[in-house]
């Protein structure tokens, strides 16, 4: 399948990764030392909402439209932080993971945004240009993201999100995140992934127990009620998960679950568990 961020734009999956995402940071933010997040797949950074892309599937209605009325006040910390960073935005943008990250940078903290495709990545310079600690990097996240751990900072946060539009590309990324791992052994790794196959996505998680790495959670969600063909349900595998971390996804999911969703008579259904 083809998971490339412009047609997928704020939807169910990308709020789940995006809160996850910004539980990572803030725990990292707890402590005074400065971090970095690298993004492997980083796509444009800004999404325009009433695009021709958006607009063919339409599921940003199922994602983040649903949260025009929600009031933050009295929400779970990393669910209240990403709305502050989605409606900083405006009404019609929605920003991708290296956005929202450089919203949430403080001055000693920094990040690396890397993206393959040339008009992609001029955009997603475009749209970091604005944060003084976020560089985009034009090159290939599977070859370059290696290269780059760990950081000079020795703590930090990397995410492997690709567009899944290879046949072997379920591998190539389970092979990403241990061969990452290895080089940044105390980082925390956020690897998403699309469910089209239950198979396909429990021998994704298998082989990643099988490479070493523990201390991993996995995140998955679920909508009732989406038509056949689209994208029913997505997943996270969290490495490292800080603590805190799952507490704060079980709380937001409280919150989640009966707003996401395919209708508006639908649900989702999120899970959180520890591999094993």
């Amino acid at each position: 399948m083809n998971y490339r961020h412009a047609f997928h734009a704020g939807n169910f999956a990308d709020v789940v990764k995006h809160i996850a995402l910004v539980a990572v940071l803030l725990h990292l933010k707890k402590k005074d030392k400065p971090f970095r997040v690298i993004d492997s797949h980083a796509g444009r950074g800004l999404y325009d909402l009433g695009s021709d892309e958006t607009a063919r599937t339409g599921e940003a209605e199922q994602g983040i439209r649903r949260f025009r009325d929600v009031d933050t006040a009295m929400l779970p910390a990393s669910l209240a932080a990403y709305l502050d960073c989605v409606r900083a935005e405006g009404e019609r943008s929605y920003p991708g993971s290296p956005r929202i990250a450089a919203r949430l940078l403080r001055a000693q903290d920094k990040l690396v945004a890397i993206e393959k495709h040339p008009d992609e990545a001029a955009a997603l310079a475009t749209s970091l240009a604005p944060f003084a600690g976020a560089r985009a990097v034009c090159a290939d996240g599977y070859e370059r993201l290696p290269a780059l751990l760990p950081p000079p900072e020795r703590r930090g946060l990397v995410l492997i999100d690709p567009p899944y539009e290879a046949p072997d590309e379920f591998r190539r990324a389970g092979d990403l995140l241990a061969r990452a791992g290895r080089r940044f052994a105390t980082g925390i790794f956020l690897l998403w992934f699309p469910v089209k196959s239950k198979a396909d996505a429990d021998a994704l998680c298998g082989e990643v127990l099988t490479r070493g790495i523990d201390r991993i959670l996995r995140v998955d969600t679920r909508l009732a009620g989406v038509t056949e063909g689209r994208l029913a349900a997505a997943g996270l595998l969290v490495v490292n998960p800080p603590f805190g971390f799952e507490e704060q996804m079980r709380s937001a999911a409280i919150v989640l679950a009966p707003l996401l969703g395919g209708d508006a008579t639908s649900h989702a259904h999120i899970s959180i568990a520890a591999l094993e």
